[in-house]
């Protein structure tokens, strides 16, 4: 069975939204379908990300990856921060996450953009070993702080 990526718009929606919901999942969050339509909606709407989808021949959605647009003053050009990355765990082990990773790198050297970066789970060994596989270095030099607005 063929699998193929393809870049999300609002078409897609109801293919991609319980993708995202699921990944939300993923990460402890409640089941909230309506909510996770709506944030990709908006996002889609608004050109504020870039989502590409993976299907097989039946038109099944496997995995997505979305993109969100940053820039890096200090070398003065665009990155995109590679934000979510999903597949089904039926899919997984099918190379659908390397499709997705690939489509992210390609699109991103089609906007001239320097580089992509991304944050994973200091536990997520299957996924670092993914991005490791792809060229992605971890970054030892810096730190990720984190300031929770609804926290303070």
């Amino acid at each position: 069975m063929t699998i193929k990526a393809r870049r999300a718009d609002a078409t897609h929606l109801d293919a991609v939204a319980p993708l995202f919901d699921a990944y939300r999942g993923f990460y402890q969050q409640p089941a909230n379908l309506a909510q996770s339509r709506a944030f990709l909606a908006e996002r889609l709407a608004n050109d504020e990300s870039v989502i590409f989808f993976a299907e097989d021949d039946s038109g099944e959605a496997l995995g997505f990856v979305q993109l969100y647009p940053t820039f890096s003053s200090i070398d003065a050009h665009r990155t995109w921060l590679l934000s979510d990355l999903f597949t089904t765990p039926a899919a997984r082990g099918r190379g659908v996450g390397r499709l997705l990773m690939n489509s992210a790198r390609d699109f991103a050297l089609q906007t001239g953009a320097k580089g992509l970066v991304l944050e994973t789970a200091t536990d997520n060994l299957t996924a670092q070993s993914l991005y490791e596989s792809l060229g992605y270095v971890r970054d030892t030099g810096y730190y990720t702080y984190l300031l929770d607005l609804r926290q303070a």
